[in-house]
């Protein structure tokens, strides 16, 4: 079998054995969570997020253990781009999405605050050993004020009953080990075949890791969010649509390149600070408008034209990496 052949079969083989198993791993967490009496817009925000970004983290801890960090830095700048510019693109093209959660409009501002202070920390071009210890230590602090916010969420907030009505009942122990051991050995062994396809596939290419970690790799790991937020947002449960999204991007930056420095630290290519994170940032900022309601009601929503908007965004982004790889690899 041809080697391009046998890399893109693991890839996609991956790529499914890891949307599978982060499902098992999230419905463990959630219903051990449960059965602890944790409430579910606590489980929502804070376990769901952390599973929704598991792909994501094992991925990147994968790569920077090969010592290819730009495709675990790609990956985490990629996702957090392709997680609003194609989910929630194409999502609203299937289904215009309201948002309509107070708690939501409070974590916008903190996933801005998120991007921007990660942007600070890598600005001279590396990503060190402390600059990971402080986005993991960041990462918790993000965590317990997730958590501060849900516990101080109004009773009526439509995303408590959204993930209340979703989230499983309360699963017998022997079924919640069962479902976290097998997720999380699957995320491994997945992560590993994906990573280990997308590296080939790179090498045969002659592009470079952090394109294949922005292209291949990151709308790969943000599949299993486009079907979980596409059954959402058909359920009519927009606002965890939406926060799935949210959620994913702050730990996309804290623990996604968090454990990627801290297993291999660097430089890592300029275009991530010149190219890739002012375009996560001018997402972000649009995604609130939207959000917020470009009136100023509170009450925004994501309609067809603007998904339209966001998908062509992202295929330009797509095509712009290309162009930038086209000298590389003909070199």
């Amino acid at each position: 079998m041809p080697e391009t052949a046998l890399f893109t079969i693991a890839i996609i083989t991956g790529l499914g054995a890891l949307g599978w198993s982060a499902g098992r791993f999230v419905a463990g967490a959630s219903g051990l969570a449960r059965s602890l009496g944790v409430s579910p817009l606590i489980i929502g925000l804070t376990i769901v997020a952390f599973g929704t970004s598991a792909p994501e983290m094992l991925v990147s801890a994968m790569a920077a253990w090969r010592g290819n960090s730009g495709i675990a830095i790609g990956n985490a700048v990629g996702s957090s781009i392709a997680n609003i510019a194609l989910v929630l693109g194409v999502t609203a093209l299937i289904v215009p999405l309201r948002v309509r959660s107070q708690t939501l409009n409070r974590e916008f501002p903190l996933m801005l605050l998120v991007i921007l202070a990660t942007l600070a920390l890598i600005w001279n071009g590396t990503l060190s050993r402390p600059d990971a210890v402080l986005l993991l230590t960041g990462m918790v602090i993000l965590v317990f004020w997730i958590i501060h916010l849900a516990r101080s969420a109004s009773p009526d907030d439509p995303l408590e009953a959204e993930f209340s009505a979703e989230l499983p009942a309360v699963v017998p122990a022997k079924q919640t080990g069962w479902l976290l051991f097998s997720g999380l050995a699957l995320l491994l062994g997945s992560s590993h075949l994906m990573v280990w396809g997308a590296v080939g596939l790179a090498q045969v290419f002659g592009v470079s890791d952090l394109v294949v970690g922005l292209s291949i790799v990151a709308i790969g790991t943000s599949l299993p969010e486009l079907a979980a937020t596409i059954v959402a947002a058909r359920k009519g449960e927009h606002d965890i649509a939406v926060g799935n999204v949210v959620g994913s991007n702050m730990f996309n930056m804290m623990a996604v390149l968090g454990i990627a420095g801290l297993i291999d630290p660097g430089e890592f290519d300029s275009m991530v600070l010149t190219r890739d994170f002012p375009l996560m940032i001018g997402l972000t900022v649009a995604l609130y408008l939207m959000a917020r309601g470009l009136r100023g009601s509170g009450h925004g929503s994501i309609q067809r034209w603007e998904g339209i908007i966001l998908v062509a965004v992202f295929v330009t982004y797509q095509i712009w990496i290309f162009l930038d790889a086209v000298p590389a690899s003909i070199a």
